[in-house]
Formats: C-alpha cells, structure tokens, sequence
C-alpha cells in the first residue's frame, strides 16, 4: 500500500492567552490545529501529513517548525521569507468556556507565500492525494494568491486528488461580503468533502433552512456534507442519504478554541482511512469532547484520549 500523502494549507500564528493571571505565549491556527490532531491520530497509518504555508526567520518561526516536526508533520514545503513575521493573535476566554480573538496578521508571511512559490512547489502540491483548507486559509490571501490557489486546487482535482473544505467563515477578514461569496462559491465548486458549521454559512450565504446549505453544496459537486453543530448531533449527507451522529457532551466547557479542527482532524483520520461515516463523526466528536476541557488550542499528547482507529490491527 502507498504512503497517502495529505496536504494542509493555512496558517500558524504566535498565540497569547491569559493562564492563572500569567500571559502564556504558545502557537495555533485552524488549519495547524488539525494538521497536529491529524498527526497524532494517524502516526502508524501509512499518511504523511504536509503543511505549506510560509513563515519569516524569526525565533518564533523556528520554534513553530520544530514544534510541527516533533508532532510528525512534514514541513519541507514550507517557505521561509526573511521580510516577514508570523501573525499574532490573542484569545479571551469567558466564564462559559467561549472565546473572542484579538488578531495581528496583516503583513504575516502566510498571506504572501503563494505569490512567492515556485512551480515547481506549486506542482508538487498538486500532486497531493488530499489537500485540506478553510475559509480562512482563503480569507488571509491577497486576491493574486486567492487566484494561484484555485489553480492548483483544480489541478490536484485532475491528477485525481480530493479536496476537503472547512468553511470557518470570518467576515474581518474579507474585502467584502460579496468577495468572501465570490470566493466561497468557487471553494465549494472544488470541494469532495465540505466540513461546514450551519452558523457560518447562515452568516455568508443568509441560509434560513438547513436544507438550502446542504442543497447548495451537493449542487456545487460535492461528493460528501458534514454539517457541524457543535453540541448538537452533526448530520452527514451524500447523494446516496443522509446520517446524524450525536456529539460526545461533557458537564464542564473550559475553552472551546479548536473544537472544529479536532472534530475535523478525528472524522479525517478515519474517512481517509475507508472508515464508515458513523465511526468517523463518533471519532471526531470524542477528540473534539476533549479538547474543549483544557485551554489552548493544541492540548498536551499526554491528554489525548484513547481512540480506536479504522482497522487498529
């Protein structure tokens, strides 16, 4: 069996959240989140997990790509530009676990590294068996780097690659509302597999009904909808059917930062691996019920819970 190869595109930036009166500095993305949870689950699995994005030459920089290497990612593709800082980002957490975000990242290098990549870095990636990105992977480009994405995504798209798709919908970070459904649209055309949260595609597209996000998206091509919910049960759709799976509850929410990304990266770690719809949500949402007890977006791996994988020998 050959090494599956799964590609990440986003962005990492410098994290900053108050812990016990003291700011601690660590390191997230919504992307990267899920590159690490993918990581973890699927060391023994016969999957490489790449990450491209760029950073600059910053000791902060460093420390993210030996941070990425010792979770297992490959990080050969990502590209080091010596003008350019990660972006920064800080996070408030209220008394009910949810988060606000205060975010620096306009002239991160993460928004440029498209513009600057070879073709032949451009190639490779299209070459990837999957590529996996969000709405905010999109939404940091600028529109000359937007255009170069969708390229390569279409290309990967005909070497034979899928394309997974997480909507995270983040309206400061568009132009405008029009560019962000301009952009989505063409996102979803490419989409196999679409992880979208009801909320946001109620905030881009305006959906009152279920009905018209999941009937939206299946007419754009996609081959497979999960509808994130949060607490609530998430709901898998297809051509062939439809089925809901109920989410892991815990008594006690400490900080819900990353439970989208862990939910993606548990039900990736066993769609990739063949496993049914049903097992792959249950995954997810069992990683994501962790996650949301600790603070920070990444946890520790000596917290990571014990979770049977897709044909575990």
């Amino acid at each position: 069996m050959s090494m599956l190869k799964v590609g990440i595109i986003g962005e990492c930036m410098i994290e900053l959240q108050q812990r016990d009166g003291e700011l601690v500095q660590s390191f997230g993305g919504d992307t990267l989140n899920t590159a690490v949870y993918l990581s973890r689950l699927t060391q023994d699995k016969n999957m490489t997990i790449s990450y491209f994005s760029a950073l600059g030459q910053d000791p902060f920089s460093q420390n993210m790509l030996k941070s990425w290497q010792q979770e297992g990612i490959d990080t050969q593709h990502v590209q080091i530009m010596s003008e350019k800082l990660p972006g920064l980002y800080a996070i408030e957490v209220d008394d009910e676990g949810e988060r606000s975000f205060h975010y620096w990242r306009n002239d991160a290098a993460a928004k440029f590294w498209l513009e600057h990549a070879s073709a032949t870095l451009l190639t490779t990636i299209s070459q990837y068996d999957v590529l996996y990105l969000s709405g905010i992977s999109l939404a940091i480009l600028t529109p000359k780097s937007r255009a170069i994405l969708f390229d390569v995504l279409q290309k990967c798209k005909d070497n034979g690659g899928k394309i997974i798709f997480d909507n995270n919908f983040r309206p400061r970070l568009w132009q405008s509302h029009q560019q962000a459904q301009e952009s989505y649209l063409k996102m979803l055309a490419l989409t196999d597999i679409g992880l979208l949260t009801f909320e946001d595609e109620q905030a881009l597209f305006g959906d009152t009904q279920l009905a018209t996000c999941i009937d939206r998206s299946l007419s754009a091509g996609m081959s497979e909808v999960v509808i994130k919910r949060g607490a609530e049960e998430c709901l898998i759709v297809t051509k062939d059917g439809q089925v809901s799976v109920p989410a892991t509850l815990v008594e006690t929410v400490v900080d819900t930062t990353s439970a989208g990304d862990s939910f993606a990266a548990g039900y990736l770690s066993q769609r990739l691996l063949g496993a049914s719809h049903q097992q792959s949500a249950l995954t997810g949402h069992a990683l994501a019920s962790e996650v949301i007890q600790h603070k920070g977006a990444i946890i520790d791996i000596s917290v990571m819970p014990a979770i049977p994988m897709a044909f575990d020998s």
